[in-house]
């Protein structure tokens, strides 16, 4: 199982977030109808599809828990998270093209904005999203340990590097929602007190171009995770190389891939003018954190 450390936490920390953001919602719609307020009513129903958005991420923590030991997932549900979190990145970047394209439009033709209630909306709805940023944020962890077992796996994780890229991609909605509402606080201020009415587009246009760099980066990352990408950072197949590579014996072929958060595995082919016995070969690599799975094959050189 190739499950994150922290898969149930992050899973329990989503859905409170999609609670909260679902309660704002309602409220927003509810008073929007009742006092005919149009920018409640409009923020109220972003709220309902940022709720969705979230949901792909708690739902991809439930389906991967509730199959970790579902044998034809042949090497877990570790990665289920980063199919989210790519399907996630798709909706940040549409969100973004869409935010670009309003904008663009109410630059070329202005609309009347009501600034005492838009900028209320706004300040609700930025206290909603930085709680629930505050919940969702992946701090750094200090501890780490590794341990190995005489059946076949090296076992380790290495928390410092553990990214669960599911719970970034819901942290970055919350977070893009957050953008915008600070944004868009700055513009209505400065309109109503100076009259730009131009500003409020053209700030939204700014922030669609840094969520869309968000969108890319959360992309690239997962989608890498799901195509068994090594970004040049990693180090790991080359500390492998380095504790197999003595007394004479050569690694002649090298996989390594990500299993889930924390989880990585390797299939790795040693060729020795004096083979010793595969358990020799593992021992050298019990040392390595995150290396979850390794297949070893030996041959005489």
């Amino acid at each position: 199982m190739f499950l994150g450390a922290d898969h149930d936490r992050n899973a329990r920390r989503t859905w409170l977030v999609i609670g909260i953001t679902a309660t704002m919602m309602v409220i927003e719609i509810a008073a929007g109808t009742v006092f005919g307020s149009m920018a409640l009513l409009a923020d109220g129903w972003h709220m309902a599809t940022h709720a969705a958005a979230l949901s792909i991420a708690a739902v991809s923590y439930m389906v991967a828990r509730r199959h970790a030991h579902d044998p034809r997932f042949t090497f877990g549900t570790g990665k289920l998270g980063d199919l989210a979190a790519f399907g996630s990145a798709v909706v940040l970047g549409v969100v973004a093209l869409l935010i670009g394209w309003e904008s663009l439009m109410r630059l070329v033709n202005p609309v009347g904005i009501h600034f005492g209630e838009a900028i209320a909306v706004a300040v609700i709805g930025l206290a909603v999203n930085v709680g629930s940023a505050v919940l969702l944020h992946q701090g750094p962890h200090d501890h780490g340990h590794s341990h190995g077992h005489d059946h076949g796996h090296s076992h380790g994780h290495d928390h410092a590097h553990e990214v669960d890229h599911n719970l970034r991609a819901a942290y970055l909605h919350v977070l893009a929602d957050a953008l915008t509402s600070v944004l868009a606080i700055a513009a209505l201020v400065a309109g109503r007190a100076f009259g730009w009415v131009w500003l409020d587009p053209i700030i939204g246009m700014l922030g669609a171009l840094l969520i869309a760099r968000w969108s890319y980066g959360l992309m690239r990352d997962a989608g890498g995770v799901l195509v068994d990408f090594v970004p040049g950072s990693e180090t790991l197949p080359q500390k492998i190389r380095a504790a197999i590579e003595t007394d004479g014996a050569r690694v002649v072929d090298l996989h390594v891939w990500q299993l889930g958060p924390g989880h990585r595995a390797a299939i790795v082919a040693i060729a020795d003018d004096d083979p010793r016995p595969v358990a020799d070969y593992r021992k050298r690599l019990m040392h390595l954190p995150r290396l979850s799975h390794v297949t070893i094959e030996v041959e005489t050189a």
